[in-house]
């Protein structure tokens, strides 16, 4: 697995990625170990240190400049024992930047709409922040809920999005 750092506006983002540029852990951390953690024990592999992920590195350089909606297509890699998880995680590649949801939203895009909990914990235990931008969904209050990564990156990405996207 590779591993490499980018700096943004927010902070440092480091990725995790198999040989094949699947994203499988991503954030806004230097913590390596932090990150590799969240990977499911069959995607885990010792992470190897790389200047640049090429394609994903890329994506997320285009993203940072303006093209939100370069990370839509890179490819992710998670692995869980819910099967709602991996339906949840599915319906937020689906949301468009600068469109955010809310949680009862996302339930019902991933096909159990009275899943509002479920919904929730999609975006918790999502391990590859951006790609899946667990980040595009708020309350229905239209309120910032949590976000592993803090509520600061939350908000600099919501705004990055519906200024780049207006």
């Amino acid at each position: 697995m590779n591993v490499t750092t980018v700096d943004t506006p927010v902070g440092p983002f480091t990725i995790l990625a198999s040989d094949d540029n699947a994203v499988r852990a991503a954030g806004f951390t230097t913590d390596v170990a932090e990150l590799l953690r969240l990977v499911h024990p069959s995607l885990r592999a010792e992470p190897r240190a790389r200047p640049d992920l090429g394609p994903v590195t890329d994506a997320l350089r285009s993203y940072l400049e303006g093209d939100v909606t370069a990370i839509d297509e890179v490819a992710v890699e998670q692995r869980t024992g819910g099967a709602f998880l991996s339906h949840g995680w599915d319906a937020l590649r689906h949301i468009k930047p600068g469109q955010p949801v809310t949680y009862t939203e996302l339930a019902a895009l991933a096909g159990r709409p009275g899943a509002i909990r479920a919904a929730a914990s999609a975006c918790a235990r999502n391990a590859v922040a951006l790609f899946v931008p667990c980040h595009r969904v708020i309350g229905t209050d239209g309120t910032l809920r949590g976000y592993r990564w803090g509520l600061d990156a939350k908000k600099w990405l919501l705004a990055h999005e519906n200024t780049t996207n207006s």
